[in-house]
């Protein structure tokens, strides 16, 4: 699962019930992406944060360090990776 959002600034507007859904789904694979555009014409940032960090990205927004951070343009592989790793087997 992946809780989309979408930001102008550091605060991440996730409402009270989606933080207690994602800390109750830490151990799974549940991530919480943002993307931030602080103008149309700004550049793009990319943040993929776990489920368990739902509580520090309430209180304190994008500050709150990621597991990927990308500026535009973005690589995706590596955000899918982190999400959804495949294991080389032959």
């Amino acid at each position: 699962m992946v809780e989309l959002k979408f930001i102008t600034g550091n605060v991440v507007n996730l409402s009270p019930h989606q933080v207690s859904w994602l800390t109750r789904q830490k151990h799974t694979s549940s991530w919480v992406l943002i993307k931030k555009q602080k103008s149309e014409t700004a550049k793009s940032e990319m943040f993929l944060y776990k489920a368990s960090d739902a509580i520090d990205l309430k209180t304190a927004g994008v500050v709150t360090v990621p597991q990927v951070h990308q500026t535009q343009p973005f690589v995706w592989s590596e955000i899918f990776e982190r999400i959804s790793p495949v294991d080389d087997v032959p």
